[in-house]
């Protein structure tokens, strides 16, 4: 398996038959070299969107087009983008699992907000989500805009990931102690990705605080396109 960060919250997971692209903020994201977009969408099999911000969403369509990857998220957003984008999708909801190839899917619950610019104002985008990503005999937990949430216990019941890549930067999301808190609480995850930090003088900018609370746990704050070997 091979994690690369994108910038922000935006991944690119190889995982089993899977090239997965996780919440791909590319265009407008100070963090991601726009000369090396076409390394890092290369042979995506699939683009998973937790919610409609378009920190996380911003270029879903055009990639979806681009790279004829369908779109994977929360079935009101995929329905409405499948009907008046006509890109393919694949709907569904928290507690539902999808197959994409040999990989497994499941949405959970997310603590946030969900909605995409329009003309007159925020347009309702569904609910806000996490995803549990299983493959290669791990699981991923890719938290999505969160804040730390007693759910989390049902999750790790569930689904036990043993790689927890969390949103981490504060205003917008839970910050590191937070972040922090929820992974000693609620998981027993072998190895730590923080995102969503770094990205704006707003946020975030050292992962300092959580690898100082995970005794045990591999921290690694990611560079972008740098790839971590699972």
């Amino acid at each position: 398996m091979r994690i690369l960060w994108l910038g922000h919250s935006g991944f690119r997971i190889e995982i089993g038959d899977q090239v997965l692209l996780v919440d791909p903020w590319l265009t407008g994201n100070p963090m991601f070299p726009e000369s090396k977009r076409a390394e890092a969408v290369q042979g995506a099999t699939h683009i998973l969107i937790s919610h409609g911000h378009g920190d996380h969403s911003g270029d879903a369509l055009a990639l979806s087009k681009e790279l004829n990857a369908p779109l994977v998220g929360i079935y009101d957003l995929m329905s409405w983008w499948e009907e008046t984008e006509g890109v393919q999708t694949v709907g569904f909801n928290k507690g539902g699992t999808v197959a994409l190839g040999d990989v497994n899917v499941t949405m959970v619950n997310a603590a946030h907000s969900s909605s995409i610019s329009g003309a007159n104002g925020p347009i309702y985008s569904g609910a806000e989500a996490g995803f549990m990503i299983s493959g290669e005999g791990h699981t991923i937990y890719f938290s999505g805009d969160t804040d730390v949430m007693a759910d989390m216990k049902i999750f790790n019941d569930l689904h036990a990931p043993d790689i927890g890549i969390l949103c981490a930067g504060g205003h917008f999301t839970m910050d590191m102690k937070r972040a922090a808190y929820a992974a000693t609480t609620f998981f027993d995850f072998k190895t730590v990705i923080p995102c969503h930090y770094r990205t704006f003088p707003l946020l975030e900018q050292s992962a300092a605080e959580l690898k100082n609370a995970l005794s045990g746990v591999n921290v690694i704050e990611p560079e972008v396109l740098d790839p971590i070997e699972i």
